[in-house]
Formats: C-alpha cells, sequence, structure tokens
C-alpha cells in the first residue's frame, strides 16, 4: 500500500471542502462554527483511496486570508496539492498566495481542479484555463493536470479521481526506514483513552507500546493506541494521517498544543536559530530586510523571529541570499526542512527558506569556504552533507546520534555514507563521536607542535604532562580527542609516553658542561646521604641553581639512578633496594609494626622513615593495616632490577 497525503489549496469559496466530500464521502467541517458560518476555518481530515494499493489522507486547507496559519499547519506535510480555481471567479489573492505556499514548500506534485464548471459557458471556461496555464507556466508545476469540475453534475470527478491515482502513483514514497517524526495538529482528550495528539507522519514508522518525546518541552510518553481515520492499527507508516493516544506521568493535555512535535529515539534537540538559504517572492513589492521582525512557519509551529542577513542587506522578489532565523521561542527544525516566512505586520507572506543548520554559531557574515560547506549541507549526497557538516563543527565532532536531525538524510543513507567516509580517511569515530580529518589532522600537528616548543623551551624536561596536552584542542569534546591523539601517537610511534609525561620520540635531554658538573655534585650528595638526604628546598640552597636542580633530578630518576619518594626527597635507588632487603631479612613475617620497630632496623629520623615506609607499602614489602604494618617474608619478584620503575 502506498501511503501519501493530499492537500488542497485555493481561495476562499472555491468548493475545496464541498469538492473532498464529492471524492471521499466526507464533510471535513467539523467546527460548529464552519457548519454556522459557511466556510473552512481550521484543518479538515479525509480518507481517500483513488485506486488499489493508493491510499490518501486528505488536508483540507482554509482558504481565508485570515487562516493562512492554519493553512500552513496541513499543507507542509504534503506530497500532493489539489489547487482548487473556482470557474466563476477565476484566479484570486489566495490562489496566488497558496501556490507560492507550495512552491516554497518544495511540494513534489499538484493537481488543479476548475470547481463550479456547471456555473460557466464554455467560452468563460476556456478564458479560465488559459489564465490558470499562464500562472502556472512561472512555478514548477507548468505541465500539471488541470481538469474541470462540478460537484453538482458530477462533471469530471471521476476523471480527476483517476488523474490523482495516476499522479499518485508517479509520486515518491515517503522514507519509512527515517526516523520518526509526527508534527502535532491537534491536541484533545478522549474519555477512557486520555489524551490523544494527531498529525500527518512525516517520516518513519509509529508502533504501539514506542517510548516517545514531544518537543518543544520535552515531555516524555508511551504510545497508548494508534488510530488512521477512525481505524484502530498496530503501527503508523509515512504518509498517513494517525491520531495518537499518549500515556505517561509526565503528559498533561494542557502543556500540548498544535507546533510541537512527536519524535522517537535519540539525537533530537530544539534550537533558537537556524541557518537558512532564504528566498523572496517575486511580484509581491515586498524584501527580506535586515534585521526585519517576521513569522516563521516550520511543520505545524509558528514561531515570531529576527532575520539576519550573511550577504548584504536585503533579499529582494526573486532572489536568493543565506541568513540566520534568531527565534523568540524553541522550534524542532531539521536540516532540509522548508519553512515559510510571513511579515509581522501588516501579514503576508515574504518568502521562505530551507534550512542548513540548527543550532548554529551567530554570525554577522559568511567567512571563506562557509558558503560552500552550507550548500554542501543542502545538496544530494549525503557523504558531503556529513563530510561539510563535521568540517563545520571542528573539534566539537558531531555525535552519531544527532546526524538525521543534522544532515536531513534518514539512519541508512547515513551510515552508508559514514561508513565511505571512515573507509577513505576522511573522517574520524571516536567512540560515540564523528571528526573530520582536517580536524584530527589539525589536532595531531597541534600536539606535535607543543612538544617541539616545550622541549625547546625546557630543554632539561623529559617532557610535557599528558593532562596538558590533553586540554590542547578545545571545545566541550576537545579532552577525548586530545586523550585519542595522544594514544594515536604512541602506537605510531611518533611520541613517547612515561611517568605521566609525553616526548617526541626521538628526544633526548642534553646537558651543557655546567649542567654535567651539577649531576655529578648531586650524585654525590645523595649516595652519600643514602637513606637521609636532603629536601629538595634544601639542595637548591646548597648548590645555588635553584630551577635546574629539580631537572636534572628528573633526568636522574629517569636513568635509574635515584628514585622521588613523597614530601620532596630523592633517595639513592641502590641504598632504597639495600634497605628494602634488610626489612625483609630482619622483620620479615612479622605484623602489626610501628614506625619504632623499623627504626630497629632502619635508624633515620622520621621525615625521612616515613616516606620510606610508604614506598615499601606500594611495591609490596609492606602492608599498611590500621594498627601497623605487616612484612612480607620475601622480596617483591625483580626487585633491585626494575625497582625504578615503580614510582
Amino acid at each position: 500500500m502506498r501511503r501519501l497525503i493530499l492537500g488542497t489549496a485555493g481561495h476562499i469559496d472555491h468548493g475545496k471542502t464541498a469538492l473532498v466530500k464529492a471524492l471521499t464521502g466526507v464533510d471535513t467541517d467539523r467546527l460548529k462554527e464552519e457548519k454556522e458560518r459557511g466556510i473552512t476555518i481550521d484543518l479538515g481530515f479525509a480518507e481517500f483511496l483513488p485506486r488499489e494499493g493508493l491510499h490518501f489522507g486528505v488536508v483540507d486547507v482554509p482558504g481565508h486570508e485570515g487562516f493562512i496559519r492554519n493553512m500552513l499547519a496541513g499543507a507542509t506535510g504534503i506530497d500532493i496539492a489539489l489547487l482548487v480555481v473556482a470557474a466563476d471567479e477565476g484566479i484570486m489573492p489566495q490562489t496566488r498566495e497558496h501556490l507560492s505556499i507550495l512552491q516554497i514548500l518544495a511540494v513534489p506534485r499538484l493537481t488543479v481542479a476548475v470547481s463550479k464548471a456547471d456555473l460557466v459557458d464554455g467560452e468563460w471556461m476556456d478564458l479560465v484555463l488559459e489564465d490558470i496555464h499562464d500562472l502556472l507556466g512561472r512555478t514548477p508545476y507548468s505541465g500539471a493536470p488541470i481538469l474541470p469540475v462540478s460537484t453538482v453534475t458530477g462533471q469530471g470527478l471521476a476523471e480527476l479521481t483517476e488523474i490523482l491515482g495516476a499522479v499518485g502513483e508517479e509520486t515518491a514514497d515517503r522514507c519509512v526506514e527515517d526516523v520518526t517524526r509526527l508534527p502535532l495538529d491537534r491536541v484533545f482528550t478522549v474519555r477512557g483513552a486520555g489524551t490523544v495528539v494527531t498529525g500527518t507522519l512525516w517520516s518513519g514508522l509509529l508502533r504501539l507500546g514506542a517510548r516517545v518525546r514531544l518537543l518543544p518541552g520535552d515531555q516524555e510518553a508511551r504510545v497508548r493506541s494508534l488510530q488512521i481515520h477512525g481505524k484502530h492499527v498496530d503501527e503508523a507508516w509515512a504518509g498517513e494521517r494517525v491520531a495518537v493516544g499518549l500515556s505517561g506521568s509526565r503528559i498533561s493535555h494542557s502543556e500540548l498544543s498544535r507546533g510541537q512535535t512527536l519524535v522517537e529515539g535519540e539525537g533530537w534537540t530544539t534550537s533558537r536559530m537556524l541557518t537558512c538559504r532564504l528566498s523572496a517572492l517575486p511580484g509581491t513589492g515586498w524584501e527580506i530586510e535586515q534585521g526585519q521582525r517576521v513569522r516563521v512557519h516550520l511543520g505545524t509551529a509558528e514561531r515570531l523571529a529576527r532575520v539576519a542577513l550573511l550577504e548584504g542587506d536585503r533579499v529582494a522578489g526573486g532572489e536568493e541570499g543565506w541568513g540566520q532565523l534568531r527565534l523568540e521561542a524553541p522550534l524542532l527544525a531539521r536540516v532540509r526542512d522548508r519553512l515559510v516566512i510571513r511579515s509581522y505586520s501588516p501579514v503576508t507572506t515574504l518568502g521562505g527558506g530551507q534550512v542548513a543548520e540548527i543550532g548554529p554559531a551567530k554570525r554577522r557574515s559568511l567567512v571563506p569556504g562557509e558558503k560552500a560547506l552550507l550548500e554542501a549541507r543542502l545538496g544530494s549526497s549525503p557523504s558531503d552533507a556529513v563530510a561539510a557538516l563535521l568540517a563545520s563543527a571542528a573539534w566539537d565532532g558531531v555525535p552519531l546520534a544527532d546526524l538525521p536531525q543534522r544532515t536531513g538524510f534518514s539512519p541508512p543513507a547515513i551510515v552508508e555514507a559514514v561508513e565511505g567516509l571512515l573507509g577513505v580517511g576522511a573522517a574520524v569515530q571516536l567512540e560515540r563521536f564523528l571528526f573530520s580529518e582536517e580536524t584530527w589532522l589539525l589536532t595531531r600537528e597541534k600536539v606535535l607542535s607543543a612538544l617541539r616548543a616545550h622541549h625547546r623551551e625546557s630543554p632539561l624536561r623529559l617532557g610535557m604532562p599528558l593532562e596538558e596536552l590533553r586540554q590542547i584542542p578545545p571545545g566541550e569534546r576537545g579532552f577525548k580527542l586530545g586523550e585519542s591523539t595522544l594514544q594515536d601517537l604512541a602506537i605510531q610511534g611518533l611520541i613517547s609516553v612515561q611517568k605521566g609525561l609525553a616526548s617526541i620520540a626521538d628526544f633526548r635531554p642534553r646537558l651543557t658542561s655546567d649542567q654535567e658538573a651539577l649531576r655529578a655534585r648531586l650524585r654525590s650528595i645523595l649516595q652519600e646521604s643514602a637513606l637521609s638526604p636532603p629536601a629538595l628546598g634544601e639542595m637548591d640552597e646548597a648548590l645555588g641553581s635553584v630551577g635546574s636542580v629539580q631537572d636534572i633530578l628528573r633526568l636522574m630518576e629517569a636513568d635509574g639512578e635515584i628514585l622521588a619518594l613523597d614530601s620532596g626527597f630523592y633517595f639513592w635507588r641502590d641504598a632504597v633496594l639495600t634497605a628494602g632487603r634488610t626489612v625483609v631479612s630482619v622483620l620479615g613475617g612479622a605484623s602489626d609494626l610501628g614506625p619504632a620497630d623499623f627504626k630497629s632496623v632502619l635508624p633515620l629520623s622520621r621525615r625521612h622513615l616515613l616516606p620510606l615506609l610508604r614506598h615499601f607499602d606500594t611495591v609490596g614489602i609492606t602492608t599498611r593495616r590500621q594498627d601497623g604494618r605487616d612484612v612480607s617474608m620475601e622480596v617483591p619478584p625483580g626487585w633491585g632490577e626494575a625497582a625504578s620503575q615503580d614510582q
């Protein structure tokens, strides 16, 4: 079964509702006020099966200029438009405005019904048909079928049904493998069923029991029931009119309204700013101007916004330009969505746009290269769109779950695009995030440049702390990008990582003759002091080499000559190894020993003994208990060969 939405369009009192009733048997004017006034005020709905295997959900829109916002709420979801022009009046203002809206929204197909054919003669009908041909000739619908009809005599109704069936067969199906999105056009309560929302399922599938969210508002619910034109179903497909019964502790009928969107799955976010390719309607005398306050219609939502043009100060009629819409309230949009822009006051349709970015950075103009990236976002290639998105995202990267909303392509198309980009190295995946190759290479170069600069400025230091290097990439996800970059550089052998420091792989500290002499003096002091070394500050003061002493001590530690213990002491390594063997030899197997017990074996001051005991706890010679220390029966494996690596 092919499922499509057929929407009406046209001037007030041109017979749209009567024509829908003649085709479907359903009077879509459901409101009491509509019955009394004889005009359509809000959206009406019906079911139409023009031929076997083809199902139309029909949306009947109001034609009065005062209800254009209601017309827009229905027109944004249609696949085929049925433009109705009354034969006795011909083309009228809302005929033109509705046709302009259909073009802005890129409705794929159009059929024209010339209603009330029984009220005019053949000569008049020829004039009306000629006017319609001229009007359509300036639009993408120049070859659309045009058929005179009458709901009174039945003229043309069978032919119209056949034509709509043929057009439906030629119209592309909506993607059921896409993400689920249902803009709400009605919200009400039903006794025994609770809160019910209705709308046209734009994309994806919706099943009973599904967990859904309603945005803006971020309310969570479960799908309790599904109806399509009054029939209970287990699932609804893209292109169907659906009524959804919702249940959940966070769902309140009073907090739901037309303009919200029901979605399923991760990655959805609302935005207060959209970057769009804007277009202004020709022949209206209106332009889209810098700073202009406008009404933005997207899906079933309407938002006030300010226009920030990025190329010049205005978009004249018939022209296009890039701009940002800075919304006064959040909106759920998806890249590639079409929207309509109307003036704030007096209210008239100015033009429209196509969304290229959601939640973008605020811009005043386009920098070189940005326009090409935006155009790629709206192109037909999923790979190019993803690549352009990653290039714009830079160090922020893009969560994989966000790609359907931020590219406008279906998950299967995105999977194929991402696999292709990863396969040729044009993208890099880190856990749930995707980065561009350019960002990855730039991060690598920044890390390597930082290390080279560190080696130049601090030639005695073994390396740069990993914590500093991880923070080189900016942004919320920069730390993770920095961590992965360091791991990759280490695997490739471009950097060396040891004891929390990183260095260029071939870097080796080189001492001057004065520094070699200082190292010899330090070696002599620490050898002689053995287990009672002076503190770092004391050596600085004695040697008069503040700033160099600690750097050289770190080199000596890296070479295995000394051990850096806590409290700022550097012990001669061989002395520590001998002390460890002595403790095990004399006290091995003893338990609950205090510092005084160890002083009988190692006659040291507390300031030297305690750091040494804590080191023994670390390497396993002793074990710290609440009441004292236990001593191992033997020294750890490799004691004396690799103990210098324990710190």
